[in-house]
């Protein structure tokens, strides 16, 4: 009687076992996907804490390179603000340009007269004395690392030339012969420590250049009387600096995740 009393009372209660066992599983579930949740986050913070320190590193490298390239621009700059003041110092009135990036040397200091590409020979200790300040100010403290190419450019006034010395070539070729003629001239007459052709840029490659642009970037634009067309025949010694290549700038648009 007893035993099957006992029975009994179990078989009419299964539903609290059940329920008992549910609540066990659920609550090893809960704790298993806390644990699972807590790793997740946990790896998300480190992720993000990478992503961050990545996201800095760029920026410090971008930084770098703007900081770099505003260098430069300051190196350019300083040069030719101190070549006028050296110069003047002498007694050579040479121009800045408003923007800073070219030294211009007036024909009243290099004496080219109408079609003629030589510099006179009352003027040659003045070219002389332009030529050594530009590589002192150049080498001096490593600036020509800073620098892409120095072009010593030539420049006619806007009448037409014809002459043996170009023919149908005209101011084109006799703005080229009037730097050329600077160049060899300095060459020439400098000290072999001072040769401007010895300088190299920041790759290493050669950083002086000669061209001539005829007629074509006048000082004076109205040209009328002889003092115009004298303001024409000038030297402009023209200072480019290293700027970022284009593959350069696709590296740093990746960095910055800039539209294309």
């Amino acid at each position: 009687m007893r035993g099957q009393k006992s029975v009994a009372v179990d078989e009419e209660n299964p539903y609290w076992m059940s329920f008992s066992d549910v609540m066990s599983g659920l609550l090893v579930i809960f704790i298993l996907a806390s644990v699972i949740l807590i790793l997740q986050l946990m790896e998300l913070q480190e992720q993000a804490e990478q992503e961050r320190e990545r996201l800095q590193e760029q920026v410090v490298e971008v930084e770098e390179e703007i900081s770099m390239l505003r260098k430069a621009e300051e190196v350019r700059r300083s040069i030719l603000t101190e070549a006028a003041e050296i110069l003047q110092k002498r007694g050579i009135q040479v121009e800045v340009s408003e923007n800073s990036t070219v030294l211009r040397i007036p024909n009243q200091l290099l004496g080219f007269d109408t079609g003629a590409d030589k510099i006179g020979r009352q003027y040659q200790e003045t070219a002389y004395e332009i030529g050594e300040v530009l590589h002192h100010l150049i080498s001096k403290d490593d600036r020509s690392e800073y620098l892409d190419t120095v072009f010593v450019e030539g420049h006619t006034d806007n009448r037409p030339f014809y002459g043996k010395l170009c023919g149908a070539k005209g101011n084109w070729c006799l703005s080229t012969f009037r730097a050329i003629s600077l160049w060899q001239f300095w060459e020439q007459a400098l000290p072999e420590r001072e040769k401007l052709g010895e300088l190299k840029n920041g790759e290493s490659k050669t950083l002086f250049s000669v061209s001539g642009y005829a007629e074509t970037r006048p000082v004076v634009e109205n040209q009328k009387t002889e003092s115009d067309f004298s303001k024409n025949r000038r030297i402009d010694i023209r200072f480019t600096i290293r700027r970022p290549s284009s593959a350069d700038y696709e590296r740093v648009r990746a960095k910055v995740d800039l539209p294309q």
